[in-house]
């Protein structure tokens, strides 16, 4: 008399195979990556602001500061609505200034109002 056992349908264990990097390895994934964010800024980046149609530019007027001159003394000058500060702030915009600090001898742009 013979006996048989059957034992359970065998599981397969399939290992997942481990990836490991040298050190070139690690940098050709740097490089590629670095290549992956330079153009997607350049192609988020690259569109461009100007318009098609060309604009005209403000009418402006050279102004040399005289010693003692403030540029709220040039802004009242050259204002013809009254509001000083806007004209101070234009000012400022125009000559790309940090500070309403001006000098004797400098060249400001302001501009005129019609």
């Amino acid at each position: 008399m013979s006996t048989m056992t059957l034992s359970p349908t065998p599981t397969l264990r399939l290992r997942s195979p481990q990836v490991r990097l040298t050190r070139r390895g690690r940098l050709v994934v740097l490089a590629g990556a670095l290549l992956l964010v330079l153009a997607l800024g350049v192609l988020w980046g690259g569109g461009s602001v100007a318009t098609e149609q060309p604009g005209t530019p403000e009418a402006t007027l050279v102004v040399q500061v005289a010693p003692g001159d403030t540029l709220y003394d040039i802004a009242a000058r050259v204002t013809t609505d009254g509001d000083v500060a806007a004209m101070v702030e234009q000012i400022e915009d125009l000559n790309r200034l940090d500070t309403s600090v001006v000098y004797a001898g400098q060249k400001l742009r302001v501009p005129v109002e019609s």
